[in-house]
This record gives structure tokens, C-alpha cells and sequence, in this order.
């Protein structure tokens, strides 16, 4: 896939209607609605910045939840607008609706350095199914599209692609640096890169761990999904997460990286407990041999040493999914240890979006680490060397 793609600093956005994706799915307060994290908000404001002191009208649109084409008053995206007027200092005007009377109005009263933000795009099942009639409608609002949501563009929808067909399209800075750095990484990443991949099953990872194999110096493998590992080699794993569907896929990504001389490193040692709890007592066990009344919940103090040292020698670094159930606290220190290694490295570290990137933020490592991914599924996709079609459809440079 290429990802040397346009940016909003490659075309004139002066006296232009600017059909801007941007990814506003907040986490709220399921009582009273209120915002709970701005962070993908903020995120969006330097692409805004640039777009409305550069003279465009910026149309924005994004969805929120799951609403799967009903309107619903709770996921509607009008807190979004006060939050982004507050972070802005400006005016944010708002449309009851995303392709309908009010938002053609307002898009077509709207001056350059005016901004008007869209209802929620998920309202209509249409855009989901990426339907060209809808996505003509919403692409008639702007002369130029611009996609700075990372975190759908693994997704074929209207909002994303379908405008494409009718607009000229390029990136904003959000989408570029993802592309630029993940991008980089992938292709030509300073070495030794090492991939680091963690989270509970093997299945969520197996595109990710195979096209891995084809790019780094050395793998390693944490959290939940190593059991399965150490099960097909014959383990004994207790209570252990396992896919045991997914024990022969095991054995030959091992026997990959043997043939192609990358380093495979698995816990040896584990932090077992004999119920899935944050009172549980932790007890270190060997992996292989984790007693049948117990389950594995982190690495083991040998392997976090063993992990850590693998990363300390980095050129690159690609962190994807935790080292153990870093909700609890006694079982947070893989995944913590691995955060503070990846801070400490001196290497280009990269986070995929989801639980490492939560890990990362919430031990405080955040401002160290050189890009967090802001897209979970699509950061994914990524690594699994997947043609994003939020990506594809931009133009090239």
C-alpha cells in the first residue's frame, strides 16, 4: 500500500468548502452524557486550525457510538459542538441534521473561517453501508475532502470513502503522521525492530504476528494469547486462557521465525493466581508448568527482565496489546515495566491504539513514547499489513 499520500499542504483550501472526517466517538457518562475524555477532540484542532486560518469553511462530520441508523437524542454529536467551540474560542455552528434541509442550509450560508459540525453520520444506516446516493448528498456540501479520522479509515463507509467518488481528497495532519510514522516503521524501520504484541487471544493477532515475522528483528509475545503458545509446545497451563483451535497455528509461527532467523521470546515465567480477581494472590510459576488450580495473569519477573532487555537495544519499537490484566494492580507490572523499557529505549516507539495505548497513558509514559496510535482496530490493520480503504481512496503525492 502506498502512504505517501496528500495533505492539506498540498492543495489551495482558500475560499473552499472543506468536507473534514474527523473522528469525534468520545467516551461519555452513560447517565448524564457529559464528555468524559476530550482527547480525540483535541486531537482534531490543529487540522481545524490550519483549514479556517487558511480562509476554508469547515464542514465537519464524524460519528458517535453504535446507533446503527436510528436517531438517538443520547448519541447525538451536539455536546461534541460545545466542547469544540469551548477548545476553539469560536463559534461551532451545529446541524439537526447531516444531509438534510438544516445542514444544506447552514453549509451553504457558511463563510471561510467558519466552522459547522454535522449530526451524527451513524443516523443514517446508509452510511455504514457505504450507499452511493447518501454519500453524494454529504459530498455536495464540499468542493474538498478531507480525511483525519485514523481511527475509521479500516472502515469502507460514506463518510470515510464513498465521498471520495465525488470529491477530491487528501489528508489532514492526524492521518498523515499516522501514515508517516506507522507508515515508516513498517517499511523502513531503523533497526533492530522489535515487535511487542500482548492482549488475550491469538485469533484478534494472528494477520498481525505472521506479517511481523516478515519485518522484525525479534517478536515478542505477552499477555493472555502466550498460553495457547506454550500449550502447543506442550505445556500444561491450568486455567489459562487458551485457544486450542489455535495451538497448530502456534507452532508454526515458531517454526517461521526459526526459518527466518527472527527472534521469537515467550514468557518462561508467569504470575499465576487461582481466581480472576484484584485480590488474588500472585505467585510465580514457570509457564510450562502452571498448576492446574491456577491461572496465568502476567509475566513472570524472568521474563519481564528478558522482555524489557530485548527493547532497551531497539531501533524501532511496535507495541500492541498488554502484558498481562493491567486493570489489576498485581498484575499490572509487565505491562508496566514494558511501558517504562519502551519510555526509556532511546528507540522510535510506536503504541497501537486500545489497551496499550490506555497502559501507556494511564502509567504516565505517554509523553515519551514517540507516536500512540489513535485507532485501535485501524492500527491493527495496519500492522497486519492490510490495505486501509480510508487510506487508499486519498490521492497520491
Amino acid at each position: 500500500m502506498n502512504y505517501n499520500k496528500k495533505t492539506i499542504l498540498d492543495v489551495d483550501v482558500h475560499g473552499k468548502k472543506v468536507l473534514l472526517r474527523c473522528d469525534f466517538n468520545v467516551p461519555q457518562d452513560k447517565e448524564t452524557g457529559e464528555i468524559t475524555s476530550d482527547k480525540r477532540i483535541v486531537a482534531a484542532l490543529p487540522t481545524i486550525k490550519y483549514l479556517l486560518e487558511n480562509g476554508a469553511a469547515v464542514i465537519a462530520c464524524s460519528h458517535l457510538g453504535k446507533p446503527k441508523g436510528e436517531w438517538k437524542t443520547k448519541l447525538s454529536l451536539a455536546p461534541v459542538a460545545k466542547r469544540l467551540s469551548e477548545l476553539l474560542g469560536k463559534d461551532v455552528i451545529f446541524a439537526k441534521d447531516v444531509i438534510g434541509e438544516d445542514a444544506q442550509a447552514k453549509a451553504a450560508a457558511l463563510k471561510p473561517g467558519q466552522i459547522l459540525l454535522l449530526e451524527n453520520t451513524r443516523f443514517h444506516i446508509e452510511e455504514e453501508k457505504n450507499d452511493p446516493a447518501f454519500a453524494k448528498k454529504l459530498a455536495s456540501l464540499g468542493e474538498l475532502f478531507v480525511s483525519d479520522a485514523f481511527g475509521t479509515v479500516h472502515r469502507a463507509h460514506a463518510s470515510t470513502v464513498g465521498v471520495v467518488d465525488y470529491l477530491p481528497a487528501v489528508s489532514g495532519f492526524l492521518v498523515a503522521k499516522e501514515l508517516e510514522i506507522m507508515g515508516k516503521a513498517l517499511d523502513d524501520p531503523k533497526r533492530p525492530f522489535v515487535a511487542v504484541l500482548g492482549g488475550a487471544k491469538v485469533s484478534d493477532k494472528i494477520n498481525v504476528i505472521n506479517n511481523l515475522l516478515e519485518k522484525a528483528d525479534t517478536v515478542i509475545i505477552g499477555g493472555g494469547m502466550a498460553y495457547t503458545f506454550a500449550a502447543a509446545q506442550g505445556g500444561k497451563i491450568g486455567q489459562s486462557l487458551l485457544e486450542a483451535d489455535k495451538e497448530s497455528y502456534a507452532l508454526e509461527m515458531i517454526q517461521k521465525a526459526k526459518d527466518k532467523g527472527v527472534t521469537l521470546l515467550l514468557p518462561t515465567d508467569t504470575l499465576a493466581a487461582k481466581e480472576f480477581s484484584a485480590d488474588a494472590t500472585p505467585v510465580t510459576v514457570d509457564t510450562m508448568a502452571i498448576p492446574d488450580d491456577m491461572q496465568g495473569l502476567d509475566i513472570g519477573p524472568k521474563t519481564t527482565e528478558a522482555f524489557c532487555a530485548a527493547v532497551k537495544g531497539a531501533g524501532t519499537v511496535v507495541w500492541n496489546g498488554p502484558m498481562g490484566v493491567f486493570e489489576f494492580d498485581a498484575f499490572a507490572g509487565g505491562t508496566r515495566a514494558m511501558a517504562k523499557a519502551l519510555a526509556e529505549s532511546g528507540a522510535i516507539t510506536i503504541v497501537g491504539g486500545g489497551d496499550s495505548a490506555a497502559a501507556v497513558e494511564q502509567l504516565g509514559f505517554a509523553d515519551k513514547i514517540t507516536h500512540i496510535s489513535t485507532g485501535g482496530g485501524a492500527s491493527l490493520e495496519f500492522l497486519e499489513g492490510k490495505e486501509l480503504p480510508g487510506v487508499a481512496c486519498l490521492q497520491d503525492k
